[in-house]
Order: structure tokens, then C-alpha cells, then sequence
């Protein structure tokens, strides 16, 4: 007896064990739009070489950025104010005070060769080629005398906080050197060697901001001359975990242009109010109870195994975020529920293939079907996995700010839905099939029946290929108009992408943030971010405010304030800039252009360009779609526009992989036929899976408030979208595509793949039709 549904189930139980552990005993950390958090304002000031300005502020405002990001702190809000002021938002900050330190340092990283040492303190002010003296760290009240600069933090590639492997002494920042700097270090470190053993001559200072941070000896090993190769080097000065991590975090992210001061620090409530959250909360509850009573009417008992399934996938992600230290925003929680919603796909892909062996086979055995449907369904469920997991992970690697943090939420999501469908769903399956009381009536796990869906398709035996040109043709009409929108109306960026207006009110009465966000609401302001600021103020983020709009804005704060002045008024820029911007576009192009090439190698490369092409129509039928209704382009739109492009692919490469299963068993069948029968057959899960998700994503358009209602609108599209892009758009493009470039004929010495196979069932059965005929072979209806 073989021991994988052993093993299968001891993976299950450790997995939600340790999921339930941490869930348990760790908090998650959310963002600013639940909780708020810390905001620090930092001035810049000039340098003697810098001028600050908006230009240079706007430098400094990125290099903060990746300090950020390599602190840990997930999902910030970073945003220049005015010309020389730079708001920064922390969430869960636990130290804010020594966060303002870290993020506000200069971090002017310089390398230099020690001349000699000194007794008495000499001028810490830099010469013009950077010699100074400074004290000694390893022998107080000592001082080294320092050559000219020879590297600055400019020269480094990267900076990562390890433990010591060799001395076990402590926590060191390993620097690797970009090309020439790694030429440079190999020079100093040569002249050093050459000095004589304990000489000061044979050290080399590291310094942080006027301050020596380590300056080791060469080691006697090293050859004049010669010094050390290789690029890299550490920094050791007796660091705990904290400090290293801090250190590296500032040499990776390198040196300010311009110093800055911390003018201001204060907590600020959350940009959403708990009426929002609760809404959002109970939306969810409820999509999520739909989905899972769908699923259950749809597949019976093994729906009911699956709905549970769903719900330990849930604490599975959640573990998993909270232990990785991800931040929970709105936009993400609300991702997190639908992707529940779309887990259910997984499920679907096996039930329907157990289904199918079930009704198209010989046995009435229940067991087997339903392992036939695990297998079966494993290429298209990795494949699709797959492809979404490449465009998270470059996602994660290449982009900053918020799309890197979707990237960490939708990786989290792929492996937990590939782990509950394929490993704990299966564990409940075996267990279920395998009890005489389900044996003797096999229709309580739903497999059993036919379904309405494949019922009606049985009787109608659509050709849905035959019209392709047709449906390329209305394809192409919509992305017309898609583009028309784009082109005359524009898109409405919000106010990450273009910037506004922040202007902070106190108030004679006490005023609560949802109070004053349903007065500038009232108002004529639904988009503003009110959030509570410092001691009761008010503090209102608009785009393109006017004077006498912020005069109305005031006027309806009176109505519960009582006296109302401006604390603060003043421009800021956006918190998604150019930079991010670019990363973004360029993690997506390079995430696109993989998924391109795994295709190409799982299938073929008329199919993987029909799978892209069907992606970026999709994409540029929701783009369009906000841009006629005006709606708002933000970061929230921006996770709905990731989503849409992971379902859309999920869901052509699916019907694609049925369309390679039916190719191999009769390599030389005319494509269109081929094509045609996958559709159909893949027609239900497709159904399946889009409800599953609607369910929810209804739920939260229509309970979720005004905070996710453009969230869900977007996602409702992109599901309806890819749902018939796969039909109308993915499928044509690939018979077209196949046709013009025809795959090379299959060799005479394989096997022979026609239709004329002793246990072939023929195309267009029905899966009962196939049960009547008990054809021999695999079983499988398609």
C-alpha cells in the first residue's frame, strides 16, 4: 500500500498546526488605513555642493524610500510637502523615535586610508579632498589621522546584516563593491599591506557621517600590492541584530543629496473609519459564505470538504503574512478575501476532471475517479500557479512601495491555494470516498451527476470556435473604445499619482475622524483622506483643492467643530512618483515577458502569445472602463489591475492545457475541433470558479461602502472580462496563430494518436453518452 496519503496527511496537519500557532500568538500589523501610525516631517536643508530644492528633495524623498523598504516597514506613505518638506507615514512603528533617527540620517558612507594616529584631538572638519582626523573606536581616547577619500557609499552594490560564521563574535554588514570600487578597495587594502604589522599605516577607516564606524588592520596574509579581491569586504564593530540591519539599511539605500531635519513627529488616526472597516468586514464574511454555500449545492459533499478546506486556507495565508511581517491594508485584506474566492478554482479543476472520469468510465468505484482528478487536473493547476507566481515574484524584486507589497500578498496566496487543494483537500477527499456509507451512494459527493451546466452543453453542442473571426472582430471594437476613453477622457490619477493638498484644521469641539470624513463628504469631497492628526487635529488630502473650496471644506468642519483655523496648508507631491513608477512598469513588462516565455516552453508559442494578447486586452478593457466612468486611478486600482491580469491568465492557461492533453492523443486533429471541444469541456469550471469569485466581489461593491467600491467594480470587470476573453479572444488568436504557423508534424515512430484508438470517445460526447458506450481505454471523456 503506498504511503503518500500518509505522508499527504501529515504535511496537512503540520501546516495548519503551525498556521493555527501563529495565528495565535503573533498580532498582524496593519496599515495605515486601519490603524495609522507615525508621521515624521523632515525638512532638507542645503549642502555645501546642494542646493535643496524641489528638484534635490525629490532625490532625498526616493533614497528615504529604499531606507524604508529596508527597514522592514511595509506599505509606508512617503510624499514631499511643499518644496522642502518630506512627510513620511509608518505604520505599526514600534520605536518611532529611533525609526526618525535612522530614516533622518545623512548616511555619507566614506572609505579612507589611515596615515597615522594621534593623542590630540585634530579637526573632525573635512579638507577638501576629505582628510581629517577622527577618534579611534577600538582605543578610546585615541585618534586616527585620515587620508583622502578613496570610496564613498556610491560604490557600493549591496549591504546585507550577517551573523559572523567564523568568529561567532557577533552580527557584521558584508558590503559587495560595484566594478570599479571593488578595483579601488583591492588598492588601498594593497598599500595597507605594506605597511609594517600593527602599524596605524595598515588599517583603513570606514566612516558614517564623521564618525568612524570600523577600521580593521589588514590581515598578515594579504599581499602588498595585491591587497584584497573579490569586490567585498565587512564591517565589524561589535553590532547587534538591530544595529547591522539599521547600517545596512542605510549604506544599501545610500547617501542623502541633502541633510534633512525632523520638524515634526506625531501619531495620526486611520485614513479609513470603522464604519468603513466593518462594512468591509461584514461584506467579506458574507461573499465568503456564499461562495462556500455555492460551491457546496454545486459539488455536494465534496464541495463541503472543499468550502472547509477554503476556510484553513485562509488561516494558512493569514499565518503566513503575519510571520513574514507583512502589512494589512484594505486594498490587501480585500485581495486576501478574493483570493478565497479564486482558490475555489483549484477545487473546481478537480472535481469537474473526477466528474468527467467518473461519468465517461467503466468502475463505479469512487476512489479512483477522484485520484484520476487530482492527476489530471496537476499540469493545468501548476501551470497556471506558475505563471502567476513569475509575475509576483518580479513584482517583489524589481518594484517598490505598494506593488512590491502586493507581490509578497499574492505570492503568499498562490502557494497557500496550491497547498489546501492539492494536498489538504485531497487528504479530506480520500478520506470522504473511501466510507461504505459514501460508497454505496456515490451521488452525495456531487460527481455523480452530469450538472447543469455540462447537461445544457451536451444538448447544444456549441461550436464556439466556428464564429473566431467574428469574435476577434468584437474583441477589437471594444479595445477601440477602450482606448477612445483613454485618448479623449483621460484617467482620473488620484492623489498618490499627482499630487494635492494637505491642510491640517483644529477644532474648538472635539471631532472624531468619521464624524469630520462624513462632513467633507457632505461637502462634495468623497475622495479626500480625512484622518485624526497629532492632539485632535484634522487633517484633509485632496487632489486640486482650490481656495474657496477649502474655505467650503472649513465651513463643514464648523457644523461639528465649533471654531474652526488652519493649522497647516501647504502642497504636497505624490506618493507614488516617477520612480516607483517606472519600477512598476518596468517589473511588469519583465513579469510579462517570462510568462511569455514559460508558456512558449510548456506549450507552444502561439498559444503563450494568445494567452498575453488576451491578458492585455483585459487590461485594456478595465483601463478603459474607469476611464469612461472617471472613475479614480490609485493604488487601490492599481491591486484590482495585478489581479486582473493573475486571473486572466489562470484562467486561459487552463482551457489551454486541455487543449494540449486532447493535441496529444490526436496530434494530428484539426486544431479548430480541438479547440472548440476543450472550450466546452473547461466551460463548466469556468462558470464555477467566476461565480465563486462574483460572489464575493458583489458582496463588497455592494456592503463594502465607498472604500471598496471602486476596488470591486474593477475586479467585477476584469473576472467578466476574462471569463469571455479566454472564449472570444485567447482561443481565436491561437487557432489563428497555429494556422500561419502550423506545429511540425508528430513522428511515425510514436505512437499513433488518431481517433481511431480502440477506447477513444469520440469529440462531442457527453460524459453520459460516453457511460452508455463504456468505451474501453482511459476513462477519460476528453
Amino acid at each position: 500500500m503506498s504511503r503518500a496519503p500518509l505522508w499527504r496527511a501529515i504535511v496537512a496537519l503540520a501546516a495548519v498546526a503551525l498556521s493555527l500557532y501563529i495565528a495565535l500568538t503573533q498580532s498582524a500589523r496593519l496599515g495605515l488605513d486601519l490603524r495609522g501610525g507615525t508621521q515624521i516631517v523632515l525638512e532638507t536643508k542645503d549642502s555645501p555642493t546642494t542646493k535643496a530644492d524641489a528638484a534635490s528633495t525629490d532625490r532625498a524623498l526616493e533614497v528615504l524610500r529604499q531606507r524604508v523598504d529596508a527597514l522592514g516597514v511595509s506599505e509606508p506613505g512617503i510624499a514631499r510637502s511643499g518644496e522642502k518638506r518630506i512627510i513620511v507615514e509608518l505604520p505599526g512603528v514600534q520605536d518611532p523615535r529611533k525609526a526618525a533617527e535612522v530614516i533622518g540620517r545623512t548616511a555619507q558612507l566614506t572609505v579612507h586610508p589611515v596615515t597615522g594616529e594621534s593623542a590630540v584631538k585634530g579637526t573632525t572638519k573635512p579638507a577638501a579632498d576629505g582628510s581629517r582626523t577622527l577618534p579611534d573606536p577600538e582605543r578610546p581616547g585615541n585618534h586616527l589621522t585620515l587620508g583622502p577619500t578613496a570610496l564613498t557609499g556610491q560604490g557600493v552594490k549591496d549591504a546585507e546584516a550577517t551573523l559572523d560564521q567564523q568568529s561567532l563574535a557577533g552580527w557584521i554588514v558584508s558590503l559587495d563593491f560595484r566594478k570599479e570600487a571593488g578595483d579601488t578597495w583591492a588598492r588601498i587594502t594593497g598599500d595597507a599591506a605594506c605597511a609594517p604589522q600593527n602599524s596605524p599605516e595598515r588599517r583603513v577607516a570606514i566612516t558614517l557621517d564623521d564618525k568612524i564606524i570600523s577600521a580593521p588592520g589588514v590581515n598578515q596574509g594579504v599581499v602588498c600590492k595585491t591587497g584584497i579581491t573579490g569586490g567585498s569586504t565587512q564591517i565589524t564593530g561589535d553590532f547587534d541584530q538591530t544595529e547591522a540591519r539599521d547600517l545596512a539599511a542605510l549604506v544599501k539605500g545610500g547617501a542623502l543629496p541633502v541633510p534633512v531635519d525632523v520638524v515634526e513627529q506625531r501619531t495620526v488616526g486611520p485614513t479609513l473609519g470603522a464604519d468603513a472597516i466593518e462594512a468591509s468586514t461584514t461584506a467579506a464574511i458574507i461573499g465568503i459564505a456564499l461562495t462556500a454555500l455555492f460551491i457546496t449545492v454545486v459539488y455536494r459533499l465534496l464541495g463541503a470538504l472543499a468550502s472547509f478546506a477554503l476556510a484553513l486556507y485562509g488561516l494558512i495565508s493569514y499565518a503566513a503574512l503575519v510571520a513574514l511581517g507583512a502589512t494589512l491594508t484594505l486594498p490587501g485584506l480585500a485581495g486576501f478575501v478574493l483570493a478565497i474566492g479564486m482558490a475555489v478554482d483549484a477545487n473546481v479543476l478537480v472535481f469537474e476532471r473526477a466528474r468527467e472520469e467518473y461519468l465517461g468510465g467503466r468502475s463505479t468505484d469512487l476512489a479512483k475517479p477522484v485520484r484520476t482528478g487530482f492527476a489530471k487536473a496537476w499540469s493545468a493547476v501548476v501551470d497556471s500557479n506558475v505563471t502567476t507566481l513569475l509575475a509576483a515574484g518580479l513584482l517583489f524584486f524589481f518594484a517598490t512601495g505598494p506593488v512590491k507589497g502586493f507581490g509578497i500578498t499574492l505570492s503568499i496566496g498562490v502557494l497557500a491555494s496550491m497547498v489546501t487543494a492539492l494536498v489538504i483537500t485531497r487528504v479530506l477527499a480520500d478520506f470522504a470516498v473511501g466510507r461504505g456509507l459514501v460508497r454505496k451512494r456515490p451521488g452525495l459527493t456531487g460527481i455523480a451527476a452530469t450538472g447543469r451546466v455540462r447537461t445544457w452543453l451536451a444538448r447544444r453542442k456549441p461550436n464556439l470556435v466556428r464564429h473566431r473571426r467574428r469574435w476577434l472582430g468584437a474583441s477589437g471594437l471594444l479595445v477601440a473604445v477602450a482606448i477612445a476613453g483613454i485618448a479623449l477622457r483621460g484617467l482620473e490619477f488620484g492623489v498618490e499619482f499627482t499630487g494635492g493638498r494637505l491642510v491640517e484644521y483644529s477644532t474648538s469641539k472635539p471631532v472624531d475622524a468619521d464624524t469630520a470624513r462624513g462632513a467633507v463628504a457632505d461637502a462634495g469631497f468623497p475622495r479626500a483622506v480625512v484622518q485624526e492628526s497629532g492632539d485632535g487635529d484634522i487633517t484633509v488630502r485632496t487632489e486640486r483643492l482650490t481656495d474657496a473650496e477649502q474655505q467650503e471644506v472649513k465651513t463643514a468642519l464648523e457644523g461639528p467643530g465649533g471654531t474652526v483655523t488652519v493649522e497647516r496648508d501647504e502642497m504636497i507631491g505624490p506618493s507614488l512618483g516617477n520612480e516607483l513608477r517606472q519600477k512598476a512598469l518596468i517589473a511588469l513588462g519583465i513579469a510579462v515577458a517570462a510568462q511569455l516565455i514559460y508558456l512558449s516552453v510548456r506549450f507552444r508559442w502561439t498559444l503563450a502569445a494568445a494567452a498575453v494578447s488576451a491578458m492585455v486586452h483585459d487590461v485594456l478593457l478595465v483601463v478603459g472602463l474607469f476611464a469612461w466612468l472617471g472613475k479614480p486611478v490609485d493604488s487601490v486600482f492599481l491591486a484590482a489591475l495585478l489581479t486582473v491580469i493573475g486571473y486572466s491568465v489562470n484562467d486561459t492557461v487552463v482551457v489551454f492545457d486541455r487543449v494540449r492533453e486532447v493535441r496529444r492523443r490526436n496530434p494530428r486533429g484539426d486544431l479548430a475541433a480541438t479547440a472548440n471541444h476543450a472550450v466546452v469541456q473547461t466551460l463548466p469550471r469556468t462558470v464555477n470558479t467566476g461565480m465563486g469569485a462574483l460572489f464575493i466581489l458583489t458582496a463588497l461593491a455592494v456592503l463594502g461602502g465607498d472604500s471598496l467600491a471602486d476596488f470591486s467594480l474593477a475586479l467585477i470587470a476584469g473576472v467578466l472580462v476574462g471569463m469571455a476573453s479566454t472564449v472570444f479572444t485567447a482561443v481565436p488568436i491561437a487557432v489563428a496563430l497555429e494556422h500561419r504557423n502550423p506545429a511540425p508534424p508528430p513522428s511515425r515512430s510514436g505512437r499513433s494518436g488518431g481517433s481511431g484508438r480502440s477506447g477513444e470517445v469520440p469529440d462531442g460526447c457527453s460524459p453520459l453518452e460516453a457511460r452508455r458506450r463504456r468505451e474501453r481505454g482511459t476513462g477519460a471523456v476528453v
